[in-house]
């Protein structure tokens, strides 16, 4: 696998800041590391209509959760999505894919609510999936406030929120969480197993290493008996058939490559409506690079594209 001369570079950035890997300190230790990381990444926050911050009732607590309106979304009836920021359900936060979701709600003129929900190992598996079924619901029941309209909900997310919105989507399916018009999933780990051949190809020089997604992993599993659960490995649900349509972005020197491919090809092979885009050149990560990776943006604009296609053809 060849990079691009820009993932090159952010991975020389990481080598030149130095630290050490996630898995050899504590999770505090990790975290503090991945917010220093992510605004030498990111580019500057683009302007939105308006930002408003609020919380909202949790299972086990209030959420936190951030709204963007896009500067040509209508006050009314907008589209809206549900964007669950990556960091393998052990890092990141409100901050860490801001970017992202202003650039989401630009691009549409949308409504994008980020949940701040609960971290493993503090908080393991489903309680992050349990925030953010509870941010859904929020949305939902709360539709005429927001400004948008709830038969126009999609779901986005990257690499572990990829895993979280992929999961949504299939309850959503089963009558267990409310509709979705969409899934936008970027870089998804669909697959605990860890053992598809991307793993061995690019476990180690490219960003995120193997080492370090099994120590996310194992954070966030209760035993290893929670691998084989579907709302851990969604690629493992018995049925895609009946999801909201997809939008999968894929980088090709990522270990999840194999895996997010194969869901597609789950996705394809049910009937969903699908969309699948790959970079060949870049790494785990990217699209929350656009400082430093043009590509970023075009990825965002992309699914974009695709969400209003999927209306379209509703």
């Amino acid at each position: 696998m060849t990079l691009d001369p820009d993932a090159l570079h952010v991975l020389e950035i990481g080598r030149a800041a130095g630290g050490e890997p996630f898995e050899t300190g504590s999770v505090a230790a990790a975290r503090a590391a991945y917010n220093a990381s992510f605004p030498t990444l990111q580019g500057e926050r683009e302007p939105v209509a308006a930002t408003l911050e609020q919380w909202i009732d949790g299972p086990n607590g209030p959420i936190a959760v951030r709204i963007h309106r896009g500067i040509d979304a209508p006050q009314g009836g907008a589209p809206a999505l549900l964007y669950l920021h990556g960091g393998g359900w052990v890092v990141g936060n409100l901050d860490s894919h801001d970017e992202i979701c202003r650039w989401l709600a630009n691009l549409c003129g949308a409504v994008t609510v980020c949940p701040d929900y609960r971290l493993a190992p503090d908080h393991k598996f489903p309680a992050g999936l349990e925030d953010c079924l509870a941010t859904l619901r929020f949305m939902t029941a709360n539709a005429a406030a927001l400004g948008i309209d709830r038969s126009r909900i999609g779901v986005a997310g990257d690499s572990a929120g990829g895993n979280l919105a992929a999961v949504l989507a299939l309850l959503s399916r089963d009558g267990l969480a409310p509709s979705l018009a969409a899934q936008i999933l970027i870089y998804p780990n669909t697959d605990a197993r860890q053992t598809a051949d991307s793993y061995r190809r690019f476990g180690d020089g490219f960003g995120l290493t193997a080492t370090t997604m099994a120590w996310f992993r194992d954070h966030y599993l209760r035993t290893p008996d929670d691998i084989l659960d579907w709302r851990v490995s969604p690629l493992l649900a018995p049925d895609l058939a009946g999801v909201a349509p997809a939008f999968i972005a894929l980088a090709g020197g990522d270990i999840l490559a194999d895996e997010g491919a194969a869901y597609a090809e789950r996705l394809q092979a049910a009937g969903v409506p699908l969309v699948l885009r790959q970079w060949p050149g870049k790494i785990h990560g990217f699209v929350s690079m656009g400082r430093h990776i043009p590509a970023a943006r075009q990825a965002v604009a992309e699914a974009v594209a695709a969400w209003r296609q999927f209306e379209k053809d509703r």
